[in-house]
């Protein structure tokens, strides 16, 4: 079994920083893309920054300048360091990633979503 679990969501004043991890578990081959979403209330989930195994990354053009994606690969964990928060950045914000998966005979490749972290920014 494979997870995704993030952290480091919570409530920050307009200008403030927040930075979130995503760490995946389990039997894990290989990790590739992988990335972070947000879906805000009343609103469709949306791409905000990708990283590839190559660390190459790409950003919502919202975001660009604010945000930055990293990714530590000996701890399989993603990063997003958010500066000058606003308070449209409220959101859920979902890990993703494209992980391979080792079974007892192959590798299976997989898309695993995070369970979601909460990020409010209001004074």
């Amino acid at each position: 079994q494979v997870q995704l679990v993030e952290s480091g969501g919570g409530l920050v004043q307009p200008g403030g920083s927040l930075r979130l991890s995503c760490a995946a578990s389990g039997s894990i081959f290989s990790i590739n893309a992988m990335g972070w979403y947000r879906q805000a209330p009343g609103k469709q989930r949306e791409l905000v920054a990708t990283i590839t195994s190559s660390d190459s990354t790409n950003y919502a053009d919202s975001v660009k300048g604010r945000f930055t994606i990293s990714r530590d690969n000996a701890r399989n964990t993603v990063y997003l360091e958010m500066n000058s928060l606003k308070p449209e950045n409220t959101a859920v914000y979902y890990c993703n990633a494209d992980l391979g998966v080792a079974g007892p005979k192959d590798v299976a490749y997989l898309e695993v979503w995070g369970q979601g972290t909460l990020v409010t920014v209001s004074s």
